[in-house]
């Protein structure tokens, strides 16, 4: 019939020398680049889309606009842990007619 060959698996050989910074990433507390350029970029885009009042104004927009995630992004940008003056607990006092529903 006709000539079969087998064709036997190859193996891809590896060079056992690697570059001398292979593996090292950036170091510690260095930003990555493509990050911090879409973060000015997007600090930028919020500024400009405010017009006059800048960033702000774009902010207070997208509050009303926006409510479910703009509050999503308070409580990203608000500290985790809130500590009372002298880093004593919070007191709330409620004072007015509805004191006394508590």
């Amino acid at each position: 019939m006709g000539n079969s060959t087998s064709l036997a698996p190859t193996r891809v050989l590896r060079s056992a020398v690697r570059p001398p910074n292979a593996g090292k990433g950036r170091k510690k507390g260095i930003p990555n680049k493509t990050t911090a350029l879409l973060k000015d970029a997007l600090l930028l885009a919020a500024a400009k889309a405010g017009g006059h009042g800048g960033m702000v104004a774009y902010l207070e927009k997208q509050a009303h606009a926006n409510p479910t995630a703009f509050m999503a992004l308070l409580g990203k940008v608000l500290p985790m842990q809130v500590t009372g003056e002298d880093g004593d607990g919070i007191r709330v006092i409620i004072q007015g007619p509805d004191a006394g529903l508590l």
